[in-house]
């Protein structure tokens, strides 16, 4: 039984790696600015967000927050977020830095800093 247990994680981590081994399956970390919000039971949203730009996993220095609230056209899914106490951001301005995963309808970002920005969102921000 410990065997195949060992030899399952072996193949899982193979397959994870020969994924992100592969040309073009490269996963990137991005920073995005946009209005928290959260969507049912645990869902997390960025909504009314720039474009991912590329970044480094670390919070942003207090210098490099934005100082107006942007009206960004895209949204994503945060996950991993467990231990950045997202109730206390709900429905402010944060730059978000994670790893990008491309998907249809939404994509997801696996969330490695969390920054408030400003206190409230866009007033275009959707709810």
């Amino acid at each position: 039984m410990r065997a195949v247990l060992i030899g399952a994680a072996g193949l899982v981590l193979a397959t994870a790696t020969l994924v992100l081994a592969q040309p073009g399956k490269k996963v990137e970390i991005v920073s995005v600015t946009g209005c928290l919000r959260e969507q049912g039971s645990d869902t997390w949203m960025l909504v009314a967000a720039t474009e991912p730009v590329s970044s480094i996993a670390n919070a942003p220095p207090a210098a490099d927050l934005p100082k107006s609230a942007p009206d960004g056209k895209m949204s994503f899914r945060l996950i991993g977020v467990g231990e950045f106490k997202l109730p206390t951001l709900k429905d402010k301005t944060v730059v978000v830095k994670g790893l990008l995963i491309k998907d249809t309808p939404t994509s997801r970002l696996n969330v490695t800093s969390v920054a408030e920005a400003l206190p409230s969102c866009a007033p275009s921000a959707p709810k």
